[in-house]
């Protein structure tokens, strides 16, 4: 028999997590539906300084504060993987079951864009990582290289520099497009090197294991390898939107494309969160989307 909610939240991010506390808190039959752990792209991050009312702490804190906060409304949570929804609000898991909601909140956030280079999907978990948090101690006194020059790779260098030996940061340009003060970090830090105007062109391995990439200049195309033990790539992302691909609700891009209640042209179905086509994507936005997409469904639902 399938399952029936007042409100189904696909993911379990800041945007997913706040839509539950919102919905739930106002009364609505809420269900969250998450592939992995709770807390999204949180769980991946060292620390977090720029969330209002929180100096520092650690991303997998905030996101365990986050759910239990999230939960503490009888809003339900399950595993599920979602495989697509339709426009009459029906989710279809790749299980078999499915489920309705009277509205539908997407949240399921982006995912880390490939090099899409030889030798990259074969070392996927043998050296090739996207989350320093999560792997970083295997990388104890090694040497590894981070590819990309915005804020997540500089701050992934900074938490990668206390644990490995070495650290070569690879970027495109000749200068970071980081905030200033990551930047600053960045120079002071004498376990982090910069190789600039670079870009990957093959990851080597042996034994089953990265050993080490090949970068070329890209003023004059001369290449050189650089050995390591470990290839973290931070070159952007990509939404996680397959589920919704045949709904007319996203751009060029992938993105979702909502209006200011953070609803789709469907009525009752809903985007938050890094997944929706918006400037900033932060933690304070996602928190910020999911209130506002759960506020207005719980408005439709009853009819206010």
């Amino acid at each position: 028999m399938e399952r029936q909610y007042d409100l189904v939240i696909i993911g379990a991010g800041p945007a997913g997590l706040s839509a539950a506390l919102y919905g739930s808190r106002a009364g609505l039959k809420t269900l969250i539906l998450e592939s992995g752990a709770p807390g999204g792209k949180l769980i991946k991050t060292n620390k977090i300084s720029n969330y209002p009312g929180v100096k520092t702490m650690e991303g997998t804190q905030l996101a365990m504060d986050m759910f239990e906060q999230a939960t503490s409304f009888n809003a339900e949570y399950a595993y599920g993987e979602v495989n697509k929804i339709d426009e009459d609000k029906n989710v279809y898991l790749n299980d078999g079951t499915s489920i309705h909601g009277e509205s539908i909140i997407l949240a399921t956030g982006t995912k880390e864009r490939l090099l899409n280079i030889p030798g990259e999907k074969e070392n996927l978990g043998h050296g090739v990582s996207f989350c320093a948090v999560c792997d970083g101690a295997f990388f104890r006194d090694k040497d590894v290289v981070v590819i990309g020059g915005g804020n997540s790779a500089l701050e992934e260098s900074i938490y990668l520099a206390g644990l490995a030996r070495s650290v070569t940061i690879v970027i495109r340009r000749d200068v970071f497009r980081a905030e200033q003060h990551i930047q600053k970090q960045i120079e002071e830090n004498a376990n982090i090197r910069v190789i600039k105007k670079h870009i990957p062109t093959q990851i080597l391995s042996s034994e089953g294991k990265v050993s080490g990439i090949e970068l070329e200049n890209v003023d004059t195309h001369e290449k050189q390898v650089v050995e390591c033990s470990g290839i973290f790539p931070y070159v952007g992302q990509d939404p996680n939107t397959a589920c919704v691909e045949d709904l007319g609700i996203l751009n060029e891009r992938g993105y979702v494309i909502v209006d200011k209640n953070c609803q789709t042209k469907i009525a009752g179905i809903y985007a938050s969160g890094d997944v929706i086509e918006k400037e900033l994507r932060q933690v304070v936005t996602a928190c910020n989307d999911g209130a506002i997409a759960a506020q207005h469904a719980f408005h439709r639902i009853k009819g206010i």
